[in-house]
């Protein structure tokens, strides 16, 4: 599958009310560390802290009306499955998120 850039514009208008817009910050000490320049992309900034809200909310979007009333699952150890959960739960589609029983209580407790 091949992503053009008119897809990668589609993406941005569609997700745009579900999603914040976060700051790029310049961080001195990984600069000077790194003796570079280094700027952070503040994805901590979102609902559930990760960039992976973006592809998730994206993926339920592009669902048809049918595939929505069905439902989505997600296989996620965290970020994903957080993600998932909330732009379901947001929108009103039913979400079922398989995670290791192993996870930290805090990822579980997120994604609940």
């Amino acid at each position: 599958m091949t992503v053009s850039a008119d897809d990668i514009l589609k993406a941005e208008q569609a997700i745009a009310s579900g999603i914040e817009r976060t700051p790029f910050v310049h961080s001195r000490t990984l600069s000077d560390i790194c003796g570079t320049e280094i700027w952070l992309k503040l994805k901590n900034l979102q609902f559930t802290a990760s960039f992976k809200d973006r592809g998730a909310l994206n993926k339920i979007l592009s669902l048809t009306d049918t595939e929505r009333s069905a439902g989505v699952v997600a296989a996620s150890a965290g970020n994903h499955a957080q993600a998932t959960a909330w732009h379901a739960s947001r929108l009103g589609i039913q979400a079922t998120i398989v995670m290791p029983v192993s996870k930290p209580l805090a990822k579980i407790t997120g994604t609940e």
